[in-house]
């Protein structure tokens, strides 16, 4: 056969191979960076190009933030726009009623809502997990006087003496919250007898406690640091010393948006993932994202009371500090963003354990439903962002009780501080 006649026959076999791969055979062969661009036109555009996503002042929103300042939206065809908000009760309000389109937002609440605590019922997603570690909890300078350093002193003060002692979370059903009487209960404080909680937003934290509102809270950073440079709280713990890389804000929104635009929940997950990248890439680069984020437009506080700890320099302000391994996260080579089906399934139990829940789910199959992983993998090969061999993880708590998300029934009524 001549050279013309070869030619011929690589091009027939050229167009039926086309055919019969057809083009979403032909996209899984194409790189995923190259299909990520793809994504910006064509049938996998984004459905819509401005995105509202909406935060609170802490520095765990830095990722959000750091994709729209960095333009890390741009590559995937959208402008994400983000939303500062006064209370997560505000976010939550916002998100059902779709004046947000996403938020940084407590895992907790997005499963309150999901199951209808306390509040609206509406079918929820998390798109992927914002952060690990990185909250802490705040004792009052009054406390520390009175000899208390850490919890058990803390639990020995409460014993001796008879009082009103007041401690603050941020949602119900959120994080703060169940960091909160999951850490009180770890030293024999039952958080509903002994001691009394109320619900503060993050930033008002240091100004309650300044004028005698409480004795302690549990709130991200940089509010228990404000506390320490103010000179009117000490950090007891922080939320890493109770659970190791422990899932903390989401990128949280409604089942209905992802329905309406599924491509253009894709891009904001894939950005914000970039973005996350980008900051744990570097400590000059998390230097760079405390001063961005330290501006009005969002945290509001000194760069220097973000910066320490976001590159892991802890100062306890009572005279302990140290290197810690396990500072705030927020990719971590995707460990950080994969939204783990356990530990959706983990807030439930606590849920659960508190009261808040009054009968057992289906844990896992809620968990499903809402943590969606499909949309997740979708992100995660734009971004070539590695997955977990498992959806699933362990670990073992501050009080040595393993949760692995086996049997999730057994482990919300296993713990000898709850309620009935």
């Amino acid at each position: 056969m001549n050279e013309h006649g070869v030619a011929r026959r690589r091009s027939a076999r050229r167009r039926d191979f086309l055919k019969r791969a057809g083009v979403a055979g032909i996209m899984s062969l194409v790189p995923a960076v190259v299909r990520s661009a793809a994504w910006a036109a064509g049938s996998d555009a984004p459905e819509k190009k401005e995105v509202k996503i909406g935060f609170i002042p802490l520095t765990d929103c830095s990722s959000v933030v750091m994709a729209s300042v960095m333009e890390f939206d741009k590559k995937y065809g959208i402008k994400i726009v983000p939303s500062k908000e006064a209370s997560w009760a505000a976010v939550r309000d916002k998100l059902v009623n779709g004046e947000l389109d996403a938020s940084h937002v407590l895992y907790g609440l997005i499963y309150g809502v999901q199951i209808g605590l306390g509040g609206p019922k509406k079918d929820m997603v998390i798109l992927m997990n914002l952060n690990h570690n990185g909250q802490a909890f705040t004792l009052s300078r009054k406390l520390y006087d009175k000899g208390v350093k850490d919890g058990n002193t803390l639990a020995a003060l409460i014993a001796k003496e008879k009082g009103e002692y007041t401690f603050a979370q941020t949602f119900p059903t959120g994080t703060h919250a169940m960091w909160l009487y999951y850490w009180l209960a770890a030293h024999g404080i039952r958080p509903f007898n002994d001691v009394k909680t109320i619900t503060v937003p993050p930033p008002q934290m240091v100004a309650n406690m300044r004028v005698g509102n409480m004795d302690g809270y549990c709130v991200g950073e940089p509010w228990p640091s404000r506390a320490i440079v103010d000179k009117i709280g000490f950090t007891a713990n922080t939320t890493q010393d109770l659970w190791k890389d422990h899932p903390e804000k989401v990128l949280g929104t409604t089942a209905e948006f992802i329905e309406k635009f599924p491509n253009t929940a894709r891009a904001m997950t894939a950005a914000i993932m970039d973005a996350g990248r980008w900051i744990d890439a570097s400590l000059s680069n998390r230097q760079k994202t405390a001063e961005v984020v330290a501006d009005k437009s969002y945290v509001n506080t000194d760069k220097e009371v973000i910066v320490a700890r976001m590159l892991g320099r802890y100062d306890n302000g009572i005279g302990r500090t140290w290197d810690d391994p396990h500072y705030m996260k927020f990719y971590n080579d995707g460990y950080v963003t994969f939204p783990f089906l356990s530990d959706g399934m983990w807030f439930m139990t606590q849920h659960r354990r508190w009261g808040l829940l009054k009968e057992d789910v289906d844990y896992l199959a809620v968990a499903k439903k809402v943590n969606r992983i499909d949309l997740y993998k979708d992100a995660a090969a734009a971004t070539k962002t590695n997955l977990p061999r498992e959806p699933m993880r362990a670990a073992r708590l501050m009080d040595g009780v393993v949760w692995d998300g086996k049997d999730p029934k057994k482990y919300a009524g296993s713990f000898k501080i709850k309620v009935a």
